[in-house]
């Protein structure tokens, strides 16, 4: 039997401190646990924050309001629907988005801003 096939049963036994004692298994996932919580708050808390502000905006659309969409087409909401909103550009031109493809409201309607 090789040195070389004894190294993997090696590295699968208890790691021991400099006192000689064994490190707890539950050590070894602080580091880890560690990680998920900054990537938490650094990453998926402010997205889960930024969709859940669209989705305000979004059910706040109304008629005459001036939007941006996703794609970078400004114009006015003539109108709204559940799952639709039909913008006019500076052309006449009507168009119809789905709800998710406006990116922000640019101004509010003249009703809502007295």
């Amino acid at each position: 039997m090789s040195i070389y096939s004894l190294t993997p049963i090696i590295a699968m036994a208890p790691q021991q401190t400099a006192d000689g004692k064994t490190a707890s298994p539950l050590a070894s996932f602080v580091p880890l646990i560690l990680l998920m919580v900054v990537f938490w708050f650094v990453l998926i808390r402010p997205q889960q924050k930024k969709a859940k502000q669209h989705a305000q905006m979004l059910t706040k659309l109304k008629s005459g309001d001036r939007v941006v969409t996703n794609s970078g087409i400004i114009g006015t909401v003539v109108n709204v629907k559940d799952k639709a909103v039909t913008v006019r550009t500076a052309g006449d031109t009507k168009l119809e988005f789905t709800k998710g493809a406006i990116a922000e409201i640019v101004e509010g309607s003249e009703s809502s801003e007295s």
